[in-house]
């Protein structure tokens, strides 16, 4: 067959193969293109999930009569008209091939009206064919009606799952929506029955209203706001603490000045700020918004717009990274309220948790031990500790046991030591109640953050092989070992090409002279060739300095004094990310007076 043109309906469901995967990305497409135009209220009515029928109706600017046939169009638009415009992309919608395609495979309404127009005007689509344009009655605004999806190519909806499933579908896309345009009301019908209203958010405390619609309550009450500003990106938001992790990826919102996005860079940097705080499996929640000048994002490389990518990608990364690397270190005890603290970490499956948030003021830590001994001074390093607090208190001469006043404002977040439980757990009092802290899990916290910065204030020790390593690598490879060769030098690496496709390992860390070097090297090259940096390295030494912590801290069944415990709580409260152990574990916590109160029963 010769070469020829394709028809424009025939385009048209090539497009829509593209764009249009399941009835939520018809609802995607639509609902855009009503916040691009404005609107601050958006009706979505669905029946059979979106397979039988969708409708969109919007208070936005409305479409003129002589434009209702060109939004129909391939590749029509009123949001780019030039490659400038392209290159600075600040909508949902761009691409001017969603009506299109959506027509191509649906019988399609189309209505709408201006703020001057009299009255509105409606034209529909069948097979192809557009309508004249007809007078029609409604108030400002677009309404779309999308009836019978893939009618007529049964092959695509034979891959469409159960009503319900495709419900679900378009309920998560609402939500996501309604987080990246706080300003706009959202009402969803699932088959005639208000199934998600979402009211807009004009202020921080209704914004928390619709989080919690979102995320639910506990997110809410469970997460810290994140706020960081440098070379032009800003990122703000909230992340729940370590302590509210998720077995699933489920609570995770990201979205780039505005744009709902799943990003590799992006997922990268937030896993490694999680990389020690988080137990085993779990997954962090949070809702984050970066906003970057458009210039230095490109949207228009996925279909669906689902990805993006960053002109400075390393430079990206980093700020997401140090951003919620420094709002995780406060993640250590501070002055609780009085008032919805449960008894269980939410890591455990709890419904509710209330765990400690940012300390006011870290105090300057002890040298805990020398480090590399494998085996810390456990009494010696905790009686360096030993120096309470001046409060109005009454102390037990004999035991050394602190009494706590909930009228006392001096005392401490987590209180003074009552004993020990078991040999396992400390018991302490403070103005709210009862505090339990894991003895082990702390002081392992305390003393991993204390290797860790010993290493930092050393850097990595270096290596000399007496034997150098040789690999086989590719080209691209061995260019990127030329590219980073001051990186890899100040990670303690020393790497020469002996060849076009040969490497030559002549120093390492002398941390890490047991690890597996041939797969660590290729790991960091691919790392630094897809995302300019790498983490590996401290990863793998943090590992080790991990390890050691472990060891080196107080053990279960060892009897401590009431002093060294109150030491061990003074240290957590200045020690960062001590409200988890280096597995991410909880380490402590709280059962207030009215939880235990309502345990045995008082005052019912």
């Amino acid at each position: 067959m010769g070469i020829q043109l394709l028809p424009d309906h025939l385009v048209n469901q090539i497009a829509a193969g593209e764009v249009i995967e399941r009835p939520a990305s018809v609802v995607k497409e639509l609902v855009e293109n009503a916040l691009d135009a404005g609107a601050t209220r958006i009706e979505i009515e669905i029946e059979q999930g979106g397979k039988r029928r969708i409708r969109v109706r919007d208070n936005g600017m409305g479409i003129p009569r002589d434009e209702l046939a060109l939004a129909l169009g391939r590749h029509a638009t009123s949001k780019i008209s030039s490659l400038e415009d392209l290159e600075h992309i600040a909508s949902l919608g761009f691409r001017g091939e969603a009506l299109a395609s959506i027509a191509s495979i649906s019988r399609l309404t189309l209505s709408s009206a201006t703020a001057d127009a009299r009255h509105g005007w409606q034209l529909s689509s069948n097979q192809g064919v557009v309508s004249e344009p007809q007078p029609s009655s409604g108030e400002q605004g677009t309404f779309i009606d999308v009836l019978d999806l893939f009618y007529n190519t049964p092959a695509r909806r034979k891959f469409l799952r159960t009503d319900n499933t495709e419900y679900k579908h378009i309920d998560e896309l609402i939500k996501r929506l309604a987080l990246a345009r706080r300003h706009c009301t959202f009402e969803l019908k699932n088959n005639g029955k208000v199934t998600r209203l979402i009211p807009a958010a004009d202020d921080i405390e209704q914004m928390h209203k619709r989080v919690a619609l979102v995320n639910g309550r506990e997110f809410i009450e469970n997460s810290m706001p994140v706020e960081n500003q440098r070379e032009g990106m800003l990122l703000h938001g909230w992340v729940a603490r370590p302590t509210y992790s998720r077995s699933q990826a489920d609570q995770q919102y990201f979205f780039v000045n505005g744009r709902m996005v799943k990003d590799r860079l992006i997922a990268h940097a937030v896993r490694r700020a999680f990389q020690d705080v988080l137990f085993h499996g779990r997954h962090p929640a949070f809702v984050l918004y970066l906003e970057i000048d458009p210039a230095l994002v490109d949207v228009n490389v996925h279909p669906q717009k689902h990805e993006v990518r960053f002109r400075n990608g390393r430079d990206t990364h980093n700020f997401i990274y140090s951003s919620l690397h420094h709002m995780l270190a406060e993640t250590r005890p501070a002055n609780l309220e009085d008032d919805g603290i449960s008894s269980a970490p939410a890591a455990m499956g709890s419904s509710s948790t209330a765990w400690a948030g940012t300390s006011t003021a870290s105090r300057p830590l002890a040298n805990i031990g020398q480090y590399g001994s494998g085996s810390l001074p456990i009494r010696e390093s905790l009686s360096a500790y030993a120096v309470l607090s001046s409060v109005q208190t009454q102390a037990d001469a004999d035991t050394g046991t602190v009494r706590v006043s909930p009228e006392d404002e001096s005392t401490p977040p987590l209180g003074y030591a009552l004993g020990q439980l078991h040999g396992v757990y400390i018991l302490a009092e403070n103005r709210q109640g009862m505090v339990l802290v894991d003895m082990h899990a702390a002081h392992e916290r305390i003393t991993y953050e204390r290797l860790k910065q010993a290493m930092d204030d050393s850097g990595p020790e270096p290596q000399q092989l007496l034997v150098p390593m040789t690999l086989h690598v590719s080209e691209a490879e061995i260019l990127a070992v030329e590219q980073f060769e001051v990186e890899f030098s100040r990670l303690g690496f020393e790497l020469r090409a002996s060849g076009p496709e040969s490497l030559l390992v002549r120093q390492v860390p002398v941390q890490l002279q047991d690890a597996d070097i041939d797969q660590l090297v290729r790991d960091v090259l691919a790392d630094f060739t897809s995302l300019g940096g790498s983490s590996r390295i401290q990863e793998q030494q943090n590992e080790i300095l991990s390890t050691m912590a472990c060891h080196g801290s107080v053990r279960a069944n060892r009897r401590l004094n009431i002093t060294e415990m109150n030491a061990l709580l003074r240290q957590m409260e200045a020690t960062e990310r001590s409200d988890q152990c280096n597995h991410g574990r909880p380490t402590w916590v709280q059962l207030d007076m009215h939880s235990l109160d309502r345990l045995f029963m008082r005052g019912q």
